[in-house]
């Protein structure tokens, strides 16, 4: 199995005394969708700034494709893109020469830069909208560009932070969708954040769920349901974090 991301023993404390991460530990496969799910502060976030190489971990090890993110963070970039939960697009620009801008920090091949642009418009399924100015767009048509903008690349590993965070059934749907499909068509991995159960239940092929710092339980959502007797992954994320109610 060719393993596109390691986790181990990764910690991260803030001043104050606050412990973000206390020593988690997991890995990502190649063609793999992993989600990280859990409350609010249970440290999902701080973990993929640090797989993404924005933060610095106290102690542990993570490596992508081999590459220890904090040896050579240079290196790790060019394999991995990165969407923020609050990731923004420009609002003056149209939505193609956003993407044309996005593209060209990456290369100054024009043929890669229009293969780039076909991508993304095929990935974001805003088709002539890409011609209109960012600001003209809805929430859900804004984060379709910025996956777009995201996947493009064809990163090895996609860092999604709540990626369809705010949107509509309509655009949730086919965000996931073209979530899916990069997986299907690179063999890439994804590692994501969500705290749409169902959202996960139908992306993920495994599942890690975060409580005060550590992970509580792991494994496929079916796993998961068998483990704890659960109709569904919520049921699961209740029972593990002390807050089922029966």
């Amino acid at each position: 199995m060719d393993r596109a991301l390691i986790v181990e023993g990764l910690a991260k404390s803030y001043p104050g005394g606050v412990d973000a991460l206390r020593g988690i530990s997991f890995t990502v496969a190649s063609g793999e969708i992993f989600g990280l799910i859990g409350p609010n502060g249970a440290g999902k976030t701080t973990t993929l700034r640090i797989v993404s190489t924005l933060l610095r971990p106290s102690r542990g090890r993570v490596l992508v494709y081999g590459v220890d993110v904090t040896g050579d963070p240079l290196r790790v970039r060019r394999i991995i893109a990165y969407l923020p939960e609050e990731s923004g697009a420009y609002r003056n620009l149209k939505g193609v020469e956003f993407l044309r801008f996005i593209a060209r920090l990456n290369t100054d091949d024009e043929a890669e830069v229009r293969e780039m642009l076909e991508y993304a418009r095929r990935v974001s399924g805003l088709g002539d909208r890409l011609g209109d100015k960012v600001s003209s767009y809805s929430k859900g048509m804004t984060r379709r560009l910025l996956v777009g903008a995201t996947l493009m690349r064809r990163p090895r590993l996609a860092i999604l932070d709540e990626p369809t965070s705010g949107l509509d059934v309509v655009n949730a749907s086919r965000v996931r969708a073209s979530i899916k499909r990069y997986v299907e068509e690179t063999g890439a991995a994804v590692l994501l954040s969500s705290h749409n159960m169902l959202e996960v239940e139908y992306l993920c092929d495994r599942v890690a769920i975060l409580h005060s710092g550590v992970i509580v339980a792991l494994g496929s959502p079916e796993e998961l349901k068998e483990r704890y007797s659960a109709r569904n992954l919520e049921e699961v994320f209740l029972k593990v974090t002390g807050e089922w109610v029966s």
